[in-house]
């Protein structure tokens, strides 16, 4: 359970925060920078929702849950992987939320016609909002890929990243009247 009653610590004051296993970081740490693009991701998820609460309420739900579950992708990240007893046993992605999220994309991507082009961000103010979220979980993704080259990740937490990607892509589709209203990208046209 997390009890926040204090905001301010001032213990970051000094240029470096705690990871959950207690260990403290410079805030430009590779593995700070990684959890908090997952956070920036999540912001953005979360203006998404402004849009899908009214146009889109399954969507909306779908949303609300990866929200949840970007919390706990967050935990894992800022939770090294040690031998050293925690006093309790650190949050980690699981398979069964990488399925969930594969769930989703079948189920979206079945309502859609084939591409023929690639999608420029945009459309519906939904749409773009969920392409932000696309490349900023992209950018998440390639930090923790690094990171993966220099200390232990979960597994479960690259699927994660790679599949949500995905589906912010396949959503933003979805978001554009379901594929009708994308934004194509015509190559060469402005030569």
């Amino acid at each position: 359970m997390v009890v926040l009653n204090k905001i301010y610590t001032k213990t970051g004051d000094d240029g470096t925060t705690a990871l959950g296993s207690g260990e403290r970081r410079p805030k430009y740490d590779l593995r700070v920078e990684a959890y908090g693009t997952v956070d920036e991701t999540n912001s953005i998820i979360g203006l998404a929702r402004l849009h899908a609460a009214t146009a889109l309420p399954e969507l909306d739900e779908t949303l609300a849950h990866i929200q949840n579950d970007l919390f706990d992708l967050g935990a894992d990240l800022a939770t090294p992987h040690t031998d050293k007893d925690l006093g309790y046993e650190p949050l980690r992605i699981t398979a069964k939320q990488v399925e969930y999220l594969e769930m989703i994309i079948d189920q979206l991507n079945s309502e859609l016609q084939p591409l023929r082009s690639f999608v420029l961000p945009g459309g519906t103010a939904l749409s773009a909002y969920l392409h932000q979220a696309r490349t900023v979980s992209r950018r998440a993704e390639r930090l923790v890929a690094e990171l993966r080259e220099k200390e232990q990740v979960n597994a479960e937490a690259m699927q994660y990243l790679n599949r949500l990607s995905d589906l912010m892509f396949v959503a933003a589709r979805f978001a554009n009247d379901r594929g009708e209203t994308d934004v194509l990208w015509v190559a060469g046209k402005n030569r």
